[in-house]
């Protein structure tokens, strides 16, 4: 019945600190339970030297049934060390990695992370991390208790 939509950027610091601090209770409390349904969407911030191909190896990750698995090691592990980081996280999680390097190096996932700015543009995001539940704006990295708030509110709808 309610559907989060976070547009986020993996080298941001306010992104890691959803991850760390709200995305697990959120999943814990609403998506295992069938509540909720969570979507990750990318949205690189031009001022950050590895988001763009952070978000790139996400989705490659992702054309091997990885994408979660690449997302967690990303927001754990940081992107710092740029490409070379994300083929070791490629190998790390069990990737195939002719294939995920492939895809990361021919920039075939550019145009996709593009959509999902464009996307996150046109439904009003500015910044990261941003949300939509349920065409509800909810902006930054909220804590858990804004989110509950949220999610409660529409699931008694």
């Amino acid at each position: 019945p309610v559907t989060i939509v976070e547009w986020s950027d993996f080298e941001c610091p306010f992104c890691t600190r959803f991850y760390e601090q709200t995305l697990g209770q959120i999943i814990r409390e609403y998506v295992d339970t069938g509540k909720v349904k969570f979507v990750y969407r990318d949205f690189p911030l031009g001022f950050h030297a590895n988001a763009q191909k952070a978000a790139e190896s996400a989705e490659c990750a992702g054309e091997q049934g990885k994408f979660w698995e690449m997302h967690d090691m990303l927001f754990e592990k940081g992107v710092s060390g740029g490409v070379s980081s994300f083929k070791q996280f490629a190998k790390d999680i069990g990737l195939n990695t002719g294939k995920f390097d492939d895809c990361l190096d021919s920039g075939k996932m550019a145009s996709e992370v593009a959509k999902d700015m464009r996307d996150g543009q046109s439904a009003g995001i500015g910044g990261t991390p941003g949300f939509i539940i349920n065409g509800r704006l909810v902006s930054g990295a909220q804590p858990f208790s804004a989110f509950k708030q949220v999610i409660d509110a529409e699931l008694a709808k």
